[in-house]
């Protein structure tokens, strides 16, 4: 086989030797590397490393047989972001190799002609600070490359005006094949798929470490066709993907793993076809937004996930336009991370230390690439540190993510803020309210996660736009840590999670700040406040300016909330806080709620009758208790219930927390 039919079709090989700009019909150099059609040099299976596209991508239409991008061309290298440019819009035919780092100064969405392939050489290609704009034209590969970091430090929703850094657009283009590429921290969408886009295939890419995946639509008009198979999404919060009147969407055999917001999204007149596509860790997977959206969900599979799986219409047949071999869903997890991407290296990554900076003089300009950053599955101890700045974003710490600290770079925990302001009965645009968890600002789901010496804010105002539950941490992990952490927020705060009824999750705050008025530490788990400031915030009232804890601990678990060595502060009238109360949430009616609040200084706003009822609960309910507490505030009457003096030697930290030992515990 020639090197323009193999490589002129797209043909993955990897170019390990140095090439200049030779014609196609060329005899293959002595320093380039070919393999056999159907492997790669790591011996790859065919399956995952194909001649030529299969797909939409690979059917006739509009006057081409298929897409087979610069095969008639000449084969160049591009080793600067000018020549890329250049290669990129001339008018004849061209195989362009990419050579090693390409990097524009200032981001720039590269103009591409027709007729075009785009092949990464070795195993480090790569195309930074820029994309790639495909208007009105066909026939165009991208292979063996990655895309990566024009992320706008700050601007994680991408709203800002000159934020229009997509990895690839496409507009009213047919005929484009994108296969075993990587494409992460981008400043606005990894790939967009726009205004009647046809006949593309998606296949074997890694996508992610971004706020916005794929969408696919801006077109009152159903006639995108695509396939989206092998595709591995993973750390991104939206379009994952998003499908936009498609009038035929073949999404199969893919990976979504640690996904923010919605997963799979049909929406208006689209017509998709899911399956054998795997979802871990994903809220709301398959969604079909509108009445006339048709999505077929079939033998996916759904772990840790919850909410919507829609399921609705006939959609159309796959086989009536190609033959096609799907992988079981139970392997795909295994098969895509294995194959999906850039052929190269997999060396581990043994990083421990990253930084984060808007100021462009750390690792990663967001918090949540920093985390993406660590290997799923990795238990190897990893630090995060944070420079000082206001860094606008839903940060989530994945489950498959432990052992992670998380640290501001200086000691003043006011230097360095992680917030938003999303709130639980906020309205998703899909249907349905984000929910206590959705809105968290922070979500800690994996066990030995450390924060520290930082701000977390859930900014949703309440005086604006009325009051709600507006989360600013949720954890659900055992062993988790928050040292000189501040907690700022006004309804639920802090919520102290598991898992589910019967798990059990300890977090041990150390020298925090938390802020709220209603119910602001609560929840299920077994969380230790020690050496903490807990501020009431003042709602105006004469009479009620809200309560502190709100427990919902399980009957079977001794061990709920414990303030111990804190000082509970408010500008509050004297006299109008409750201690808490017990929650008896509709999960869980057989809770046995349990706060303990000792060794501390209580200010003179705590009410005299220290606790409170909730929803027809008495408070008695609750299993509360106080001792050794002082200041205007610690009552010691029928409403504040005291330990025996034995009995406080059962109710220590030492106890709630049991088998472990936090680093800072004493």
């Amino acid at each position: 086989m020639s090197l323009r039919r193999l490589l002129g079709a797209a043909t993955a090989v990897v170019m390990l030797g140095s090439l200049t700009a030779i014609p196609a019909a060329h005899a293959v150099p002595a320093d380039t590397q070919t393999v056999k059609a159907g492997t790669d040099v790591q011996g790859t299976p065919e399956a995952m490393w194909k001649e030529t596209p299969d797909g939409f991508a690979s059917l006739p239409g509009y006057g081409l047989t298929g897409t087979t991008g610069g095969q008639a061309g000449r084969i160049v290298t591009a080793a600067t972001i000018q020549e890329l440019k250049d290669y990129a819009a001339a008018t004849e035919p061209l195989i362009i190799f990419i050579r090693g780092t390409l990097t524009a100064a200032d981001y720039i969405k590269i103009p591409v002609a027709a007729n075009k392939s785009f092949i990464g050489v070795g195993t480090d290609a790569e195309v930074v600070n820029a994309g790639f704009k495909l208007i009105s034209v066909s026939n165009v590969i991208f292979r063996n490359f990655t895309v990566r970091d024009s992320y706008i430090p700050g601007d994680w929703d991408g709203k800002s005006p000159e934020n229009d850094r997509d990895g690839i657009q496409l507009d009213t283009t047919h005929h484009v094949w994108v296969d075993h590429m990587k494409f992460q921290r981008m400043g606005d969408g990894l790939i967009d798929t726009r205004k009647d886009s046809d006949l593309v295939t998606y296949s074997w890419n890694v996508f992610a470490d971004n706020n916005k995946a794929l969408g696919v639509g801006w077109s009152a008009n159903a006639v995108t066709r695509m396939t989206i198979h092998h595709n591995w999404i993973r750390n991104t919060t939206q379009r994952n993907f998003s499908l936009d009147n498609t009038a035929a969407a073949h999404v199969y055999n893919n990976y979504l793993q640690d996904i923010g917001q919605y997963g799979m999204m049909g929406r208006n007149a689209a017509k998709v076809v899911l399956e054998g596509n795997t979802f871990t860790a994903v809220q709301d997977p398959v969604v079909a937004k509108d009445p006339a959206t048709e999505v077929v969900n079939r033998d996916n599979i759904f772990n840790g996930t919850r909410g919507r799986k829609d399921n609705v219409g006939a959609a159309f047949d796959p086989t009536q336009y190609y033959a096609y071999q799907k992988d079981d869903a139970a392997r795909v997890p295994e098969l895509v991370a294995a194959g999906a991407g850039p052929r190269g290296s997999s060396a581990p990554n043994n990083t421990t230390e990253v930084t984060v900076a808007l100021d462009g003089t750390g690792d990663f300009g967001s918090l949540q690439a920093a985390i993406g950053s660590v290997p799923s599955g990795s238990t190897l101890p990893r630090t995060i540190t944070v420079k000082p700045g206001t860094y606008r974003e839903s940060v989530n710490i994945w489950a498959d993510r432990p052992n992670l600290t998380i640290q501001g770079a200086t000691a003043n925990p006011a230097d360095v803020v992680i917030t938003y302001d999303l709130p639980a009965n906020g309205m998703k645009f899909f249907g349905g309210t984000w929910g206590a968890g959705g809105s968290a600002t922070l979500n800690v789901l994996a066990e030995g996660t450390t924060v520290r010496n930082l701000t977390v804010e859930n900014s949703y105002d309440e005086a604006a736009n009325g009051g709600s539950q507006a989360l600013a941490v949720r954890t659900v992990a055992d062993k988790v840590t928050f040292d000189g952490t501040r907690f700022l927020g006004n309804q639920d705060t802090y919520l102290a999670d598991t898992t589910g009824r019967d798990a059990t999750a300890r977090t041990y705050l150390k020298n925090c700040y938390i802020e709220g008025d209603v119910d602001f530490i609560y929840g299920r788990g077994t969380a230790v406040l020690d050496g903490c400031t807990i501020h009431s915030l003042d709602r105006a009232s004469a009479t009620n300016n809200g309560y502190i804890v709100a427990p919902s601990t399980k009957n079977s678990n001794p061990y709920g909330i414990l303030i111990v060595n804190s000082t509970l502060t408010s500008d509050a009238a004297p006299g109008t806080v409750s201690l808490g109360r017990p929650w008896f949430a509709s999960s869980d009616p057989a809770a046995h709620p349990m706060a303990v609040i000792r060794d501390s200084v209580l200010g003179n706003h705590i009410a005299v009758q220290g606790w409170a009822d909730m929803s027809g609960h008495a408070w008695t309910e609750g299993r509360f208790a106080e001792f050794n507490n002082t200041g205007p505030g610690a009552y010691v009457n029928e409403f504040h219930p005291q330990l025996s003096p034995a009995d406080a030697l059962t109710f220590t930290k030492e106890a709630f927390l049991g088998d472990w030992t936090p680093k800072g515990r004493g």
